[in-house]
């Protein structure tokens, strides 16, 4: 469906957006932003109602709700209910990202993505609706907080998306995806000293790789990860391919000579072991690069590599491509993508921020599921 179709077919179309802040280049800034018909974007949606859950200094939804004519509500009930509309709402968008909210001991923010959700349902329950809900990054930092989001939204038969924008990047170069179907060894490169919400864009990107083999998703056995000296000792040891990242470096262009070892300081690396023998690795250097990248290697013993095609700067392009697929999954009610991926994702993020903290590898049994690519099943 093209967007002229889109917005023809669905012009009144009306969501609540739920926001932990709204601050330049918070995510609300490049989604909702987006919505309310900034970066010059035509929406297909309305925005039909705001709840914010933080209100800082530098707060644009005040200027930009009154200047849409978008009513701020002090509750997310209200917002949902979107009591000045006099008809229901289509679909809900909650981006808990960004906001002065604590960091716990294993270096976790602990965004209220669990809360947000819960009295989203709430609200959706009393007025007994079931419309589409897309929620920003990853369910939450606490794997039982995940647990249950997931599995409230599975038992509402709720349609549901989330995740990262960086999944829907562009490879650069493009490769023929056949080549996923028969990989069972994937790493890749990520960046910042945001181990938790960098490394999670970089987790998910290798799950929505990963689960391109054939067969799909079997589960996860085990995450374990290290820091520092710890990631080259475990490299001598032969425990996670050098190949393999030395290739996928070798797309960057512009980087210094020298072996990373030598060049990055406070190297972070994740490591998962799939149940049915496959690996997958995250390698997170605070400096050396600033795209996501990633090679994996297919049953051939062929290497494949590409880099993810995000936009450094602002208008930040690839979030307009996520804000095309939100817009057409609220339209549709139908996710691009399993929601086992967003919970998946989800898991390796925490049971990796829970091995570096307890510096040992850590069993998952909560990602022992199984699920195809496209349709979750």
């Amino acid at each position: 469906m093209t967007d002229g179709e889109l917005a023809q077919a669905n012009a009144r179309k009306k969501v609540a957006v739920i926001v932990t802040e709204y601050r330049f280049n918070s995510h609300a800034d490049v989604i909702l932003g987006r919505l309310l018909g900034d970066f010059d974007y035509e929406p297909v949606l309305e925005v039909a109602s705001i709840y914010t859950d933080q209100v800082p200094d530098n707060d644009m939804s005040r200027d930009m709700a009154a200047r849409r004519g978008v009513p701020i509500y002090s509750t997310i009930a209200e917002a949902v209910r979107a009591p000045h509309l006099g008809s229901p709402i289509d679909g809900v968008i909650i981006i808990g990202e960004h906001g002065d909210y604590p960091v716990n001991e294993k270096g976790q923010k602990m965004y209220p993505r669990c809360r947000l959700l819960r009295e989203t349902l709430e609200a959706l329950d009393v007025l007994g609706l079931r419309v589409p809900i897309f929620s920003d990054k990853h369910l939450s930092y606490d794997l039982n907080e995940s647990e249950w989001m997931y599995n409230q939204l599975k038992q509402r038969n709720i349609p549901f998306m989330g995740g990262s924008s960086i999944p829907h990047t562009d490879p650069v170069p493009v490769y023929d995806p056949a080549k996923l179907e028969t990989a069972r060894e994937w790493l890749v490169v990520s960046y910042s000293t945001s181990v938790e919400a960098y490394g999670y864009h970089g987790l998910e990107v290798l799950q929505s790789i990963a689960e391109r083999r054939r067969g799909g998703e079997t589960g996860v056995r085990s995450v374990w990860a290290a820091e520092g000296d710890d990631v080259w000792k475990a490299m001598d040891r032969g425990e996670w391919p050098e190949d393999l990242m030395l290739q996928a470096l070798g797309a960057y262009p512009d980087l210094p000579s020298g072996h990373p070892r030598e060049l990055a300081s406070g190297t972070v690396l994740f490591a998962v072991e799939y149940e049915d023998g496959g690996r997958g690795f995250v390698i997170q250097f605070p400096k050396l690069v600033d795209l996501w990248g990633y090679a994996f290697r297919s049953d051939d013993g062929g290497v494949t590599v590409a880099l993810c095609d995000s936009e450094k700067k602002r208008p930040f392009s690839h979030f307009e491509r996520l804000t095309k697929m939100i817009e057409a999954f609220v339209v549709s009610g139908r996710s691009p993508f399993p929601m086992e991926r967003v919970y998946m994702s989800t898991g390796l993020i925490g049971y990796g921020m829970e091995s570096l903290y307890a510096k040992k590898p850590v069993e998952t049994p909560l990602l022992r599921i199984r699920y195809g690519r496209e349709s979750g099943e």
